[in-house]
């Protein structure tokens, strides 16, 4: 069998030109060196370079947007990635409501091409994060509150297994595996090729804000924020972002879908804490509205490392939460991508039960994440010691975390990652991949 394996589509082996650039990820510091990437240009590409790793005994990593938080996640030593950055097909069917896409595809690509076809797609908050990804672990982000999370919206899937067998899943067929790819993360079952979700009609026109304080005000923003937000309109989804203190202010972007008159009247009760020092809301059409949401990643003038750490709030902080946050803020480095976001939860996404599907965490009443950030590779050990301590210290205010902002400081993450899930997931992994043969440093283990 071995010398019968091709690898297909396009292949970079180490040493080969176009290696540098397809080593290359959203985090600078990738100090992975694999073996060969192969970039895969229909499914049979991912099935034969599945094969190939077995024969071959090669470790296996998939990636789609490059997105991944931690690194070695997307990327192994001597291994084999499975990128599927090239299939990128996208096909709308608007008699059944729904949308088939290539894994490929980055979040912003099909929010706009729905967007230009009169429909609307749930996504998160940067238009480069790949739909293969972000699809698994949960899919968050502003208008979550009312069409649910991504993978809520996901209906069927095809996906390479662990044999290299081509297989697909939906309600009807394969039905174990559909329920573990709606939020047990990326890179546990196989290597996926094609989503299937149902989409919505897009209103005309929504209502989308970017609102500031001074930094010294985000104590009382932050409580002002978790007590409103959880409980405002479920049409209106709100981020809120609190920066470092040495270059940092407190920022809220969210939208409404409806009228600028009825969002003012819903801001009311943040818009009026402390003073605000800028104030956009803007009725736009479609659109324009996700483009204003998807603003483009940020183009820093260096290349940043990050850390990141997440959680699930049960209820607002108490006064002792913001210890361990200012001190966080305090020690996180001006001009950089750091500090704390948070984004409100409720809704639609509440609305699904916690083991209808493999994203356990629903009934929070919001969603937090902290980085820190760094230049100097001798920086790294510093901030990263910072966001865990913060984790430990915010632990009694915090429950679970989200696997798409990974953290491997978390010992037995399973259960953190997917709650009572974790037993149901093991039990499908076992099925679909028993020898285990995808799998990272937090992966989820066969039963």
């Amino acid at each position: 069998m071995g010398s019968k394996v091709k690898l297909t589509g396009r292949v970079i082996f180490r040493g080969d030109p176009g290696y540098e650039v397809a080593r290359k990820n959203w985090d600078p510091h990738t100090d992975r060196f694999p073996k060969v990437f192969v970039f895969a240009k229909k499914a049979q590409d991912v099935a034969n370079a599945i094969r190939w790793a077995r024969v071959n005994n090669v470790p296996i990593r998939a990636r789609s947007g490059r997105h991944a938080l931690e690194t070695n996640l997307s990327q192994v030593n001597g291994g084999i990635v499975i990128d599927v950055s090239e299939l990128k097909s996208i096909k709308l069917n608007k008699k059944s409501s729904t949308v088939v896409v290539g894994t490929g595809n980055r979040v912003g690509r099909i929010v706009d091409t729905l967007a230009r076809q009169g429909y609307m797609a749930p996504f998160g908050d940067s238009p480069s994060v790949g739909i293969g990804g972000i699809t698994p672990g949960g899919g968050i982000g502003p208008l979550q509150r009312t069409t649910g999370l991504i993978c809520d919206n996901l209906l069927a899937l095809e996906m390479v297994d662990a044999k290299g067998r081509i297989i697909k899943a939906s309600k009807k067929s394969n039905s174990d595996l559909l329920w573990a790819s709606r939020g047990g993360g990326g890179g546990n079952f196989g290597v996926y090729t094609k989503y299937k979700f149902k989409v919505r009609r897009a209103p005309a026109r929504a209502t989308v804000f970017r609102i500031t304080w001074p930094w010294a005000q985000f104590e009382e923003v932050v409580k002002a924020w978790q007590r409103w937000a959880p409980f405002t309109s479920t049409k209106l989804g709100s981020e809120l972002s609190v920066g470092p203190k040495k270059g940092g202010n407190v920022s809220m972007l969210g939208v409404y879908l409806g009228s600028k008159k009825e969002a003012l009247r819903l801001l009311e009760p943040i818009t009026s804490v402390g003073t605000t020092t800028t104030k956009v809301i803007r009725n736009l059409p479609y659109l324009e509205a996700t483009k204003f949401l998807l603003a483009p990643d940020p183009v820093l003038p260096q290349k940043f490392s990050n850390q990141f750490s997440s959680g699930f709030g049960r209820r607002p902080f108490p006064d002792k939460a913001f210890k361990p946050m200012r001190e966080f803020l305090e020690k996180s480095e001006g001009g950089t991508p750091a500090g704390f976001y948070f984004l409100n939860w409720g809704g639609a996404v509440s609305r699904v039960a916690p083991r209808a599907t493999a994203f356990y965490w629903r009934k929070a009443q919001y969603y937090v994440e902290w980085n820190s950030s760094w230049v100097k590779p001798s920086h790294a050990a510093r901030n990263i010691a910072l966001a865990r301590n913060t984790r430990k210290k915010l632990q009694p205010y915090i429950v679970g975390s989200y696997i798409n902002v990974p953290d491997q400081g978390i010992k037995c993450s399973g259960p953190v990652y997917y709650g009572k899930n974790f037993p149901r997931l093991r039990r499908v992994k076992a099925k679909y991949d028993p020898q285990n043969v995808f799998n990272n440093p937090q992966s989820i283990p066969p039963a």
